[in-house]
């Protein structure tokens, strides 16, 4: 690139004040500028909004996490209580006298008193009508006793956690 040598006439005139903006035909500047304004004042006020929704989502979500906390805890112990209720139906096969009942039933009694203050729901199934959302089907038998559509036998007992689903 060549150097131009600057004249004088345009060395003084970027060195003066700036020139006034122009006006485009007939546009009124004080329309313009409240245009701007209006749009910058609409701008803030969605950009509070939005801020406001961040705040009120993440504020949610930290109540969901602390709510649900417990969930691979709880889902970690739940064979835990069915063998042991397993268990209690061998015994109960010996006598339901014997201390050895006696003694698991309490034990279950305050295992599930411990899991429902917790927020733990056993779903009762049989003799429901089926719903998929709650229940999951390992077969379709028919029944005399039991009308179509209804669950005849549970194989695993479902929870719910607070008010989600953690085992159907």
């Amino acid at each position: 690139m060549k150097k131009s040598p600057v004249s004088e006439k345009q060395n003084t005139r970027s060195t003066s004040a700036p020139a006034p903006p122009a006006q485009d035909d007939g546009e009124d500047p004080m329309a313009s500028m409240q245009a701007d304004l209006d749009r910058f004042r609409d701008l803030a006020l969605r950009s509070q909004a939005d801020f406001e929704n961040y705040k009120k989502r993440c504020a949610r979500e930290k109540n969901d996490a602390i709510k649900y906390a417990n969930t691979s805890l709880l889902d970690k112990l739940l064979p835990i209580v069915d063998n042991f209720e397993l268990g209690l139906a061998a015994a109960r096969e010996e006598g339901e006298q014997s201390p050895i009942y006696s003694g698991m039933s309490l034990v279950l009694k305050q295992l599930n008193d411990f899991l429902r203050d917790n927020g733990l729901q056993p779903i009762e199934a049989v003799g429901q009508k089926f719903d998929p959302n709650l229940h999951e089907a390992i077969a379709h038998e028919a029944s005399n006793e039991v009308p179509e559509e209804h669950v005849v036998r549970q194989t695993r007992r479902g929870y719910k956690f607070n008010d989600r689903l953690l085992r159907p």
